[in-house]
């Protein structure tokens, strides 16, 4: 029984927060399928290239043949440049989902009276958010169906 499908191509990026105060940033790394735009991964943690190759292990098993991304450095560093892609105009759909994410998620907004002062508070209120957005259906039929 097959879980998922393949995914040809995905688009990645992080966004920036933070907890308690600007000083304490807090990154969301996403990954999307770029023909559908639906979230395949997310991760949270500091801007490394540790966290990155957290998000890319949650992501193999979609064997996905094309990565499309902005110009941060772990992602040169640890995608092979034949599966690479680097550019605004190839990032458009996930640039588009944080701003969404931005719009409804005010603890993700850069000037915001809403913030998390704990990382837990923060990871599972952002997380929740993202899976009731993308995932709800789910939730839906099962607890409701």
């Amino acid at each position: 029984m097959v879980l998922w499908e393949q995914v040809e191509a995905a688009e990645l990026d992080e966004m920036w927060s933070f907890v308690g105060n600007k000083g304490c940033q807090r990154w969301l790394w996403l990954a999307i399928d770029r023909k559908t735009r639906a979230v395949l991964a997310y991760v949270f943690g500091q801007r490394k290239d540790k966290v990155f190759m957290e998000l890319k292990a949650l992501l193999e098993p979609f064997g996905i043949k094309m990565f499309h991304t902005d110009d941060w450095g772990s992602y040169r560093r640890n995608i092979a440049p034949s599966q690479h892609t680097v550019g605004k105009k190839h990032t458009q759909a996930i640039e588009r989902k944080n701003l969404t994410l931005r719009t409804r998620i005010k603890r993700l907004c850069r000037r915001t009276i809403c913030f998390s002062k704990s990382v837990a508070m923060h990871d599972i209120v952002v997380g929740l958010v993202i899976n009731i957005l993308e995932f709800g259906w789910c939730f839906e039929k099962h607890f409701h169906g």
